[in-house]
């Protein structure tokens, strides 16, 4: 079932293989909550997953620690 979330700007990372749409893509919601929205490229109607703005720092802070390098 497709999540509407109107208003919200998606952004895709410029690291992208901008070929095969294999990405997610995130932005702010349009309320003024602070939450970030996550959807994956390819099904842009599929689901949406919305974090609060401190999940989305930890989140963020994770990625930048290396926490998430599971590909050798």
């Amino acid at each position: 079932m497709s999540e509407s979330m109107p208003g919200v700007a998606w952004h895709v990372s410029t690291r992208s293989d901008g070929i095969g749409g294999n990405c997610v893509e995130a932005g702010p919601l349009a309320d003024g909550s602070n939450r970030v929205a996550v959807r994956h490229s390819k099904a842009p109607d599929g689901a949406v997953i919305v974090y609060t703005r401190g999940e989305w720092e930890a989140f963020i802070g994770g990625v930048k620690d290396g926490e998430f390098d599971f590909i050798a």
